[in-house]
């Protein structure tokens, strides 16, 4: 992990200044910034870890618990709200088995509610990985899951 976390650091040439990047691309690398990752990142950017870890809970994008491989975030702003959105949040959550803001224990998929996404034209929306599915409902929510592998 941290020769990954070196390789990283040296495309910005280990300037400290490139910080949230850097920390940016470590979560891309791992789905998520563990422990072992912010410490190599202290070090090489001689940056106290309580700076790390400033930067890192300050920003909702940044996750210190793993996340899965398929991210699945629903919209629950007004517009979504109102066409069933809560009706698809819960379908979502009982064909994966997990509350709303969890990963599965496989960590294929983790699951979360979120608010306005502005596509409100398209709403309901599901983004799978940042792709976007408007006009959602139980059943495409459930398709969606099935093709990504998972089975309702």
């Amino acid at each position: 992990m941290e020769e990954k976390v070196k390789e990283i650091i040296q495309q910005y040439k280990g300037d400290k200044s490139y910080l949230v990047p850097i920390l940016q691309d470590v979560q891309k690398e791992f789905n998520y910034l563990p422990k072992d990752a912010l410490c190599a990142v202290s070090t090489h950017l001689s940056v106290p870890i309580s700076r790390v870890y400033e930067v890192v809970t300050f920003y909702k994008a940044f996750s210190l618990k793993p996340k899965g491989r398929y991210q699945l975030s629903l919209c629950m702003g007004t517009a979504c709200h109102v066409r069933g959105a809560e009706l698809i949040a819960g379908n979502i959550a009982d064909i994966l088995g997990v509350k709303e803001g969890e990963t599965t224990a496989d960590l294929e998929f983790s699951f979360e509610t979120v608010g306005c996404l502005g596509a409100c034209a398209l709403g309901p929306v599901l983004v799978v990985n940042g792709e976007y599915h408007g006009h959602m409902n139980i059943a495409k929510s459930t398709k969606i899951l099935k093709k990504l592998g998972k089975k309702g």
